[in-house]
Protein backbone atom coordinates (compact mmCIF):
# COMPACT_ATOMS: atom_id res chain seq x y z
CA UNK A 1 0.00 0.00 0.00
CA UNK A 2 1.52 3.40 -0.92
CA UNK A 3 1.80 5.88 1.85
CA UNK A 4 2.86 9.80 1.39
CA UNK A 5 6.00 10.25 -0.59
CA UNK A 6 8.20 12.41 1.12
CA UNK A 7 9.69 15.28 -0.20
CA UNK A 8 11.35 16.99 2.16
CA UNK A 9 14.87 16.12 3.68
CA UNK A 10 15.69 14.30 6.62
CA UNK A 11 17.16 16.45 9.79
CA UNK A 12 19.00 19.51 9.81
CA UNK A 13 18.78 19.48 5.91
CA UNK A 14 17.25 22.47 4.68
CA UNK A 15 14.89 22.74 1.45
CA UNK A 16 15.19 24.77 -1.33
CA UNK A 17 13.46 26.47 -4.23
CA UNK A 18 15.80 23.96 -6.73
CA UNK A 19 14.85 21.07 -5.15
CA UNK A 20 11.24 22.18 -5.10
CA UNK A 21 11.86 22.99 -9.34
CA UNK A 22 13.55 19.39 -9.40
CA UNK A 23 10.83 17.28 -7.73
CA UNK A 24 7.91 19.46 -9.62
CA UNK A 25 10.46 18.31 -12.90
CA UNK A 26 10.38 14.68 -12.20
CA UNK A 27 6.25 15.18 -11.81
CA UNK A 28 6.24 15.99 -15.73
CA UNK A 29 7.86 12.21 -17.11
CA UNK A 30 5.29 11.12 -19.73
CA UNK A 31 3.74 8.10 -19.13
CA UNK A 32 5.65 4.87 -20.76
CA UNK A 33 9.05 7.19 -21.03
CA UNK A 34 12.54 5.00 -21.00
CA UNK A 35 15.75 5.58 -21.31
CA UNK A 36 18.82 3.50 -21.40
CA UNK A 37 21.20 4.61 -18.24
CA UNK A 38 24.37 4.08 -19.29
CA UNK A 39 23.60 5.91 -22.52
CA UNK A 40 21.96 8.82 -20.34
CA UNK A 41 24.81 8.90 -17.58
CA UNK A 42 26.95 9.07 -20.46
CA UNK A 43 25.74 12.43 -21.96
CA UNK A 44 25.33 13.81 -18.21
CA UNK A 45 29.08 13.22 -18.01
CA UNK A 46 29.72 15.42 -20.91
CA UNK A 47 27.69 18.05 -20.13
CA UNK A 48 28.73 17.76 -16.43
CA UNK A 49 29.99 21.13 -16.47
CA UNK A 50 27.25 23.23 -17.40
CA UNK A 51 25.42 20.84 -15.00
CA UNK A 52 27.57 21.80 -11.78
CA UNK A 53 28.77 18.00 -11.36
CA UNK A 54 31.71 17.23 -9.72
CA UNK A 55 33.95 13.88 -11.07
CA UNK A 56 33.74 12.09 -7.50
CA UNK A 57 29.94 12.79 -7.56
CA UNK A 58 29.30 11.31 -10.80
CA UNK A 59 31.12 8.07 -9.66
CA UNK A 60 28.30 7.85 -6.81
CA UNK A 61 25.67 8.72 -9.43
CA UNK A 62 27.24 5.44 -11.34
CA UNK A 63 27.03 3.46 -8.38
CA UNK A 64 23.74 4.55 -7.75
CA UNK A 65 22.63 3.48 -11.26
CA UNK A 66 24.03 -0.07 -10.79
CA UNK A 67 22.18 -0.48 -7.56
CA UNK A 68 18.80 -0.19 -10.30
CA UNK A 69 18.63 -3.64 -11.63
CA UNK A 70 17.24 -2.82 -14.90
CA UNK A 71 19.40 -1.31 -17.86
CA UNK A 72 16.92 0.92 -18.75
CA UNK A 73 14.86 3.51 -16.46
CA UNK A 74 10.52 3.66 -17.30
CA UNK A 75 8.74 6.43 -16.52
CA UNK A 76 6.37 4.16 -14.67
CA UNK A 77 8.23 2.13 -12.51
CA UNK A 78 10.24 2.30 -9.34
CA UNK A 79 13.05 4.35 -10.01
CA UNK A 80 14.10 4.51 -6.34
CA UNK A 81 17.24 2.85 -4.87
CA UNK A 82 17.99 2.55 -1.23
CA UNK A 83 21.74 1.61 -0.83
CA UNK A 84 23.07 2.19 3.10
CA UNK A 85 26.42 4.29 2.82
CA UNK A 86 28.51 1.66 3.32
CA UNK A 87 27.40 -0.24 0.31
CA UNK A 88 27.71 3.00 -1.79
CA UNK A 89 31.64 3.48 -0.91
CA UNK A 90 32.03 0.33 -2.05
CA UNK A 91 30.95 0.89 -5.16
CA UNK A 92 32.72 3.95 -4.78
CA UNK A 93 35.65 2.40 -4.51
CA UNK A 94 36.54 3.08 -1.14
CA UNK A 95 35.16 6.81 -0.94
CA UNK A 96 35.12 8.52 2.77
CA UNK A 97 31.80 8.33 4.42
CA UNK A 98 32.53 12.72 4.51
CA UNK A 99 33.23 12.89 0.73
CA UNK A 100 30.22 11.02 0.25
CA UNK A 101 27.81 12.88 2.22
CA UNK A 102 29.21 15.96 0.65
CA UNK A 103 28.71 15.33 -3.45
CA UNK A 104 25.56 13.45 -2.80
CA UNK A 105 24.56 16.92 -1.91
CA UNK A 106 26.02 18.16 -5.08
CA UNK A 107 23.43 15.68 -7.05
CA UNK A 108 20.61 16.61 -5.45
CA UNK A 109 21.58 20.66 -6.15
CA UNK A 110 22.34 19.42 -9.80
CA UNK A 111 18.48 17.85 -9.74
CA UNK A 112 19.85 15.11 -10.90
CA UNK A 113 18.51 12.82 -7.93
CA UNK A 114 16.19 13.78 -5.08
CA UNK A 115 16.12 12.32 -1.44
CA UNK A 116 13.13 10.36 -0.42
CA UNK A 117 14.01 10.17 3.65
CA UNK A 118 12.09 7.57 5.41
CA UNK A 119 10.86 9.53 9.11
CA UNK A 120 14.03 8.39 10.62
CA UNK A 121 16.15 8.79 8.03
CA UNK A 122 16.80 5.51 7.08
CA UNK A 123 17.13 3.99 3.21
CA UNK A 124 14.51 0.56 2.80
CA UNK A 125 12.01 -0.74 1.13
CA UNK A 126 8.84 -2.28 2.59
CA UNK A 127 7.79 -5.26 0.55
CA UNK A 128 4.01 -6.97 -0.07
CA UNK A 129 3.26 -10.33 0.33
CA UNK A 130 3.96 -11.07 -3.62
CA UNK A 131 7.23 -9.86 -3.11
CA UNK A 132 6.64 -6.34 -4.88
CA UNK A 133 7.54 -2.82 -3.70
CA UNK A 134 4.88 -0.91 -2.08
CA UNK A 135 7.05 1.71 -0.29
CA UNK A 136 10.52 2.69 -0.86
CA UNK A 137 12.92 5.35 0.72
CA UNK A 138 16.25 6.45 -0.70
CA UNK A 139 17.22 8.48 -3.85
CA UNK A 140 14.59 8.67 -6.53
CA UNK A 141 16.17 8.74 -10.29
CA UNK A 142 13.33 10.24 -11.88
CA UNK A 143 15.12 13.39 -12.86
CA UNK A 144 17.44 11.53 -14.84
CA UNK A 145 14.12 10.34 -17.18
CA UNK A 146 12.37 13.39 -16.89
CA UNK A 147 15.25 15.76 -17.92
CA UNK A 148 16.90 13.50 -20.98
CA UNK A 149 16.84 15.12 -23.62
CA UNK A 150 17.89 18.01 -21.65
CA UNK A 151 20.88 16.28 -20.75
CA UNK A 152 21.62 15.73 -24.80
CA UNK A 153 21.06 19.23 -25.63
CA UNK A 154 23.56 20.00 -22.95
CA UNK A 155 26.04 17.28 -24.40
CA UNK A 156 25.79 18.61 -27.94
CA UNK A 157 26.29 22.18 -26.97
CA UNK A 158 29.57 21.03 -24.80
CA UNK A 159 30.78 18.66 -27.89
CA UNK A 160 30.32 21.97 -30.08
CA UNK A 161 32.45 24.71 -27.81
CA UNK A 162 35.09 21.68 -27.71
CA UNK A 163 35.31 21.96 -31.69
CA UNK A 164 34.66 25.01 -31.56
CA UNK A 165 37.65 26.06 -29.36
CA UNK A 166 39.78 23.02 -31.28
CA UNK A 167 39.69 25.10 -34.51
CA UNK A 168 40.17 28.61 -33.09
CA UNK A 169 43.04 27.24 -31.65
CA UNK A 170 44.33 25.54 -35.03
CA UNK A 171 43.46 28.83 -36.83
CA UNK A 172 45.41 30.79 -34.17
CA UNK A 173 48.30 28.62 -34.91
CA UNK A 174 48.12 28.96 -38.52
CA UNK A 175 47.70 32.37 -38.47
CA UNK A 176 50.56 32.80 -36.10
CA UNK A 177 52.73 31.17 -38.08
CA UNK A 178 51.60 33.04 -41.40
CA UNK A 179 52.24 36.42 -40.21
CA UNK A 180 55.78 35.72 -38.58
CA UNK A 181 56.77 34.34 -42.02
CA UNK A 182 55.45 36.79 -44.14
CA UNK A 183 57.44 39.48 -42.12
CA UNK A 184 60.40 38.10 -42.72
CA UNK A 185 59.75 37.53 -45.98
CA UNK A 186 59.25 41.19 -46.20
CA UNK A 187 62.99 41.88 -44.46
CA UNK A 188 64.84 39.30 -46.03
CA UNK A 189 63.37 40.14 -49.59
CA UNK A 190 64.07 44.24 -48.85
CA UNK A 191 60.53 45.03 -49.67
CA UNK A 192 59.42 48.47 -48.97
CA UNK A 193 57.68 49.08 -45.78
CA UNK A 194 58.01 49.94 -42.00
CA UNK A 195 58.49 46.48 -41.10
CA UNK A 196 59.59 46.98 -38.05
CA UNK A 197 56.07 48.76 -36.91
CA UNK A 198 54.49 45.59 -38.32
CA UNK A 199 56.78 43.50 -35.68
CA UNK A 200 55.78 45.65 -32.64
CA UNK A 201 51.77 45.65 -34.09
CA UNK A 202 52.19 41.66 -34.02
CA UNK A 203 53.54 41.36 -30.34
CA UNK A 204 50.92 43.88 -29.56
CA UNK A 205 48.26 41.46 -30.48
CA UNK A 206 49.42 37.96 -29.62
CA UNK A 207 50.71 39.50 -26.27
CA UNK A 208 47.20 39.59 -24.91
CA UNK A 209 47.03 36.45 -25.39
CA UNK A 210 47.24 34.71 -21.43
CA UNK A 211 48.23 31.12 -20.79
CA UNK A 212 44.59 29.82 -20.76
CA UNK A 213 42.57 32.13 -22.90
CA UNK A 214 38.47 31.15 -23.15
CA UNK A 215 37.25 30.65 -27.06
CA UNK A 216 36.42 34.18 -27.74
CA UNK A 217 39.64 35.94 -26.66
CA UNK A 218 41.58 33.35 -29.33
CA UNK A 219 38.59 34.35 -31.95
CA UNK A 220 39.67 38.46 -31.12
CA UNK A 221 42.50 38.10 -31.59
CA UNK A 222 42.21 35.85 -34.41
CA UNK A 223 40.48 38.53 -35.89
CA UNK A 224 43.03 40.68 -35.42
CA UNK A 225 46.06 38.68 -36.87
CA UNK A 226 43.57 37.84 -40.27
CA UNK A 227 43.60 41.89 -40.50
CA UNK A 228 47.58 42.03 -40.09
CA UNK A 229 48.02 38.86 -42.34
CA UNK A 230 45.82 40.45 -45.21
CA UNK A 231 47.26 43.98 -44.66
CA UNK A 232 51.32 42.05 -44.97
CA UNK A 233 49.97 39.52 -48.11
CA UNK A 234 48.90 42.34 -50.25
CA UNK A 235 51.91 44.55 -49.82
CA UNK A 236 54.01 41.71 -50.57
CA UNK A 237 52.09 40.38 -53.40
CA UNK A 238 52.35 44.01 -55.11
CA UNK A 239 55.80 44.56 -54.47
CA UNK A 240 55.70 40.79 -56.08
CA UNK A 241 53.74 41.91 -59.07
CA UNK A 242 56.55 44.71 -59.71
CA UNK A 243 58.83 42.29 -60.13
CA UNK A 244 57.29 40.46 -62.71
CA UNK A 245 56.52 42.67 -65.31
CA UNK A 246 54.47 39.28 -67.32
CA UNK A 247 52.26 39.53 -64.84
CA UNK A 248 51.45 42.84 -63.52
CA UNK A 249 48.34 44.76 -64.82
CA UNK A 250 50.60 48.26 -64.69
CA UNK A 251 53.13 46.81 -67.77
CA UNK A 252 49.69 46.62 -70.38
CA UNK A 253 49.60 47.62 -73.96
CA UNK A 254 47.64 50.85 -72.61
CA UNK A 255 50.36 52.49 -69.85
CA UNK A 256 53.08 51.68 -73.24
CA UNK A 257 50.33 53.61 -75.74
CA UNK A 258 50.35 56.42 -73.36
CA UNK A 259 53.82 56.85 -72.54
CA UNK A 260 54.35 59.73 -74.86
CA UNK A 261 52.69 63.06 -73.43
CA UNK A 262 52.11 64.59 -75.98
CA UNK A 263 49.89 61.96 -78.26
CA UNK A 264 46.13 62.18 -77.86
CA UNK A 265 44.20 59.92 -79.90
CA UNK A 266 41.19 60.88 -81.77
CA UNK A 267 39.04 58.81 -79.16
CA UNK A 268 40.54 60.58 -76.48
CA UNK A 269 39.38 64.30 -78.15
CA UNK A 270 35.90 62.89 -78.15
CA UNK A 271 35.73 61.21 -74.95
CA UNK A 272 36.87 64.42 -73.46
CA UNK A 273 34.33 67.01 -75.92
CA UNK A 274 31.39 64.27 -74.79
CA UNK A 275 32.65 64.38 -71.15
CA UNK A 276 32.79 68.61 -70.98
CA UNK A 277 29.45 68.60 -72.63
CA UNK A 278 28.08 66.57 -69.65
CA UNK A 279 29.22 69.30 -67.17
CA UNK A 280 28.56 72.30 -65.88
CA UNK A 281 29.60 75.11 -67.73
CA UNK A 282 32.31 76.36 -64.85
CA UNK A 283 33.39 73.17 -64.51
CA UNK A 284 34.38 72.25 -67.99
CA UNK A 285 35.82 75.81 -68.65
CA UNK A 286 38.23 74.83 -65.74
CA UNK A 287 39.08 71.44 -67.33
CA UNK A 288 39.69 72.63 -70.53
CA UNK A 289 41.79 76.04 -69.28
CA UNK A 290 44.15 73.83 -67.81
CA UNK A 291 47.33 72.36 -69.24
CA UNK A 292 47.13 69.75 -72.53
CA UNK A 293 50.57 67.99 -71.81
CA UNK A 294 50.65 65.58 -68.87
CA UNK A 295 52.29 65.97 -65.58
CA UNK A 296 55.91 66.03 -65.65
CA UNK A 297 57.29 63.48 -62.89
CA UNK A 298 59.29 65.82 -61.45
CA UNK A 299 56.84 68.27 -60.48
CA UNK A 300 54.86 65.39 -59.10
CA UNK A 301 57.62 64.38 -56.74
CA UNK A 302 57.92 67.53 -55.59
CA UNK A 303 54.56 68.04 -54.13
CA UNK A 304 53.92 64.50 -53.46
CA UNK A 305 57.66 63.49 -51.51
CA UNK A 306 55.79 61.01 -48.94
CA UNK A 307 55.72 58.32 -51.85
CA UNK A 308 59.94 58.21 -51.94
CA UNK A 309 59.69 56.48 -48.47
CA UNK A 310 58.46 53.18 -50.61
CA UNK A 311 60.35 53.44 -53.51
CA UNK A 312 63.44 50.44 -53.22
CA UNK A 313 66.64 52.49 -52.54
CA UNK A 314 64.43 55.31 -51.75
CA UNK A 315 65.04 56.70 -55.23
CA UNK A 316 62.61 57.04 -58.42
CA UNK A 317 64.06 57.80 -61.61
CA UNK A 318 61.16 56.74 -63.90
CA UNK A 319 57.22 56.47 -64.06
CA UNK A 320 57.81 53.03 -63.82
CA UNK A 321 59.55 53.46 -60.33
CA UNK A 322 56.60 55.58 -59.55
CA UNK A 323 53.92 52.97 -60.60
CA UNK A 324 55.84 50.28 -58.60
CA UNK A 325 55.34 52.93 -55.16
CA UNK A 326 51.45 53.64 -55.69
CA UNK A 327 51.12 50.01 -55.66
CA UNK A 328 52.62 49.73 -52.58
CA UNK A 329 51.23 52.41 -50.99
CA UNK A 330 47.81 51.32 -52.17
CA UNK A 331 47.01 48.73 -49.68
CA UNK A 332 48.43 51.10 -46.79
CA UNK A 333 45.84 53.25 -47.78
CA UNK A 334 43.31 50.60 -47.44
CA UNK A 335 42.13 51.33 -51.02
CA UNK A 336 40.24 48.10 -52.28
CA UNK A 337 41.35 46.24 -55.18
CA UNK A 338 37.96 47.12 -56.88
CA UNK A 339 38.61 50.91 -55.86
CA UNK A 340 41.98 50.51 -57.54
CA UNK A 341 41.05 49.30 -60.59
CA UNK A 342 37.79 51.43 -61.53
CA UNK A 343 40.26 54.70 -60.85
CA UNK A 344 43.05 53.27 -63.40
CA UNK A 345 40.53 52.06 -65.92
CA UNK A 346 38.64 55.83 -65.65
CA UNK A 347 42.17 57.79 -65.11
CA UNK A 348 44.51 56.06 -66.77
CA UNK A 349 47.21 54.07 -64.99
CA UNK A 350 49.33 57.00 -64.54
CA UNK A 351 47.10 59.54 -63.49
CA UNK A 352 45.07 57.14 -60.85
CA UNK A 353 48.90 56.46 -59.88
CA UNK A 354 49.19 60.44 -59.56
CA UNK A 355 46.16 60.88 -57.84
CA UNK A 356 46.85 57.99 -55.39
CA UNK A 357 50.44 59.92 -54.35
CA UNK A 358 48.47 62.93 -53.79
CA UNK A 359 45.76 61.09 -51.48
CA UNK A 360 49.00 59.42 -49.76
CA UNK A 361 50.32 62.73 -48.63
CA UNK A 362 47.58 64.22 -47.59
CA UNK A 363 46.78 61.03 -45.67
CA UNK A 364 46.52 62.69 -42.26
CA UNK A 365 43.65 64.79 -43.35
CA UNK A 366 41.67 62.41 -45.31
CA UNK A 367 39.33 60.03 -43.21
CA UNK A 368 38.37 57.69 -45.57
CA UNK A 369 41.26 56.88 -48.88
CA UNK A 370 38.90 54.53 -50.95
CA UNK A 371 36.01 56.50 -50.33
CA UNK A 372 37.75 59.96 -51.38
CA UNK A 373 39.38 58.30 -54.45
CA UNK A 374 36.11 56.74 -55.53
CA UNK A 375 34.48 60.29 -55.43
CA UNK A 376 37.56 61.31 -57.26
CA UNK A 377 37.17 58.94 -59.65
CA UNK A 378 32.94 59.86 -60.51
CA UNK A 379 34.25 63.79 -61.29
CA UNK A 380 36.99 61.98 -63.27
CA UNK A 381 34.41 59.91 -65.36
CA UNK A 382 31.92 63.38 -65.88
CA UNK A 383 35.10 65.32 -66.75
CA UNK A 384 35.10 67.51 -64.16
CA UNK A 385 38.59 66.36 -62.55
CA UNK A 386 42.00 66.36 -63.59
CA UNK A 387 45.37 65.92 -61.52
CA UNK A 388 47.04 69.25 -62.73
CA UNK A 389 44.79 71.13 -59.75
CA UNK A 390 45.55 68.43 -57.17
CA UNK A 391 49.21 68.57 -57.41
CA UNK A 392 49.26 72.34 -58.49
CA UNK A 393 47.65 73.17 -54.98
CA UNK A 394 50.19 70.26 -53.25
CA UNK A 395 52.96 72.99 -54.54
CA UNK A 396 51.02 75.83 -52.99
CA UNK A 397 50.80 74.60 -49.92
CA UNK A 398 54.45 74.39 -49.90
CA UNK A 399 54.97 77.81 -51.47
CA UNK A 400 52.84 79.23 -48.04
CA UNK A 401 54.70 77.02 -45.82
CA UNK A 402 58.06 78.20 -46.85
CA UNK A 403 57.00 82.15 -47.07
CA UNK A 404 55.36 81.62 -43.39
CA UNK A 405 58.91 80.27 -42.06
CA UNK A 406 60.17 83.10 -43.44
CA UNK A 407 62.54 81.76 -46.10
CA UNK A 408 60.92 83.82 -49.29
CA UNK A 409 59.73 83.34 -52.21
CA UNK A 410 63.34 82.52 -54.08
CA UNK A 411 63.35 79.49 -51.05
CA UNK A 412 60.06 78.30 -52.79
CA UNK A 413 60.11 74.47 -54.49
CA UNK A 414 62.00 74.21 -57.52
CA UNK A 415 60.18 72.50 -60.53
CA UNK A 416 61.11 71.10 -63.71
CA UNK A 417 58.32 71.23 -66.54
CA UNK A 418 59.95 70.24 -69.42
CA UNK A 419 61.51 66.84 -68.40
CA UNK A 420 59.45 63.22 -68.13
CA UNK A 421 62.21 61.80 -65.55
CA UNK A 422 63.33 63.09 -62.30
CA UNK A 423 66.80 63.08 -60.68
CA UNK A 424 67.26 60.99 -57.75
CA UNK A 425 65.14 61.75 -54.89
CA UNK A 426 63.31 64.55 -57.07
CA UNK A 427 65.98 67.48 -55.94
CA UNK A 428 67.60 69.72 -58.43
CA UNK A 429 64.39 70.61 -60.10
CA UNK A 430 63.76 74.14 -60.91
CA UNK A 431 60.82 76.56 -61.58
CA UNK A 432 59.93 79.20 -63.92
CA UNK A 433 59.06 82.41 -63.17
CA UNK A 434 55.65 81.86 -65.16
CA UNK A 435 55.12 78.68 -62.94
CA UNK A 436 55.71 80.71 -59.90
CA UNK A 437 53.21 83.66 -60.45
CA UNK A 438 50.65 80.59 -61.83
CA UNK A 439 51.21 78.81 -58.10
CA UNK A 440 50.94 82.15 -56.07
CA UNK A 441 47.81 83.66 -58.06
CA UNK A 442 46.10 80.69 -59.76
CA UNK A 443 43.18 79.00 -57.45
CA UNK A 444 43.82 75.46 -57.85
Amino acid sequence: MQTHTPTTPFGRRTMSLGMMASQAVARTVPEGAQVQKWKVFHTIREARDLLGATDRSLAILNALLSFHPETELAGDGELIVWPSNEQLMARANGMPATTLRRHLAVLVECGLIIRRDSPNGKRFARKGRGGQVEQAYGFDLSPIVARAEEFEELADAVRAEKNAFRLAKERLTLLRRDVVKLIETGIEENVPGNWGRVQQTYQAIVGRLPRSAPRQLIEDICCDLHGLYTEILEVLESFAKTQNPDANESHSGRHIQNSNPDSISESEKGSRKEDEASGTAADTDNVRSLPKRDLPLGIVLDACPNLLELAQGGHIRHWRDFLIAADLARPMLGISPSAWREACEIMGERHAAITLAAIYQRTENINSAGGYLRSLTDKAREGKFSTWPMIMALLRAKLETGRSRGTGSDEAPRLQGDHTDAPPNGAGLEVSDALRRSLRNKPW
